[in-house]
């Protein structure tokens, strides 16, 4: 897919790898209104602690949106001028998608399509999935193959891409 650049900032790197503390970084020094769209849904006890824990280390100056499902519709309904954008993370949304049964290539395009529309400056961040040993099972590799094609999708329309490793930005694109 070939598409000019937007000015949306896309962030891939590995669990822990401190790609959301970068974006958080990234759209501080915006001096724009904050806002985070967080994809995670609390599963058990662990992963509500981590949500908390997320919620209270961005602090007040954050507006918080839990959006597990319907992405693009939640950007398009906070999007304007003078906001910074944060959306932590696409791979929570794809196994979100994956578990309801959606159409996760339309959701995918959806999603892709609506960046050049955005008015707000996006960052965008996931967690690269395709770098180790194909998965043993269905659904493992499902994923593995749908988060590869969503990030291509969002690479190609983002105006940079960074690659978060032991907390350091390799840029990419841009």
């Amino acid at each position: 897919m070939t598409a000019s650049p937007t000015s949306a900032v896309f962030i891939l790197g590995g669990a822990r790898s401190g790609k959301s503390r970068f974006a958080e970084n990234l759209i501080t020094a915006t001096g724009l209104e904050r806002h985070y769209i967080a994809t995670g849904q609390a599963w058990d006890d662990e992963m509500q602690a981590r949500i908390d824990q997320h919620k209270a280390d961005r602090g007040p100056s954050w507006s918080t949106h839990e959006e597990p499902l319907d992405l693009a519709e939640r950007l398009a309904a906070i999007d304007g001028e003078g906001r910074a954008i944060l959306v932590d993370c696409l791979t929570l949304w794809l196994t979100n998608l994956m578990m309801e049964g959606r159409d996760i290539v339309a959701q995918s395009v959806a999603l892709a399509t609506w960046l050049p529309q955005a008015k707000a400056q996006l960052v965008i961040v996931s967690n690269e999935v395709g770098l180790g040993i194909v998965p043993e099972n269905r659904m493992a590799r499902e994923f593995r193959d749908h988060a590869g094609r969503l990030h291509q999708m969002i690479a190609a329309k983002a105006g940079e891409v960074y690659f978060i490793a032991a907390g350091l930005p390799l840029k990419m694109k841009g």
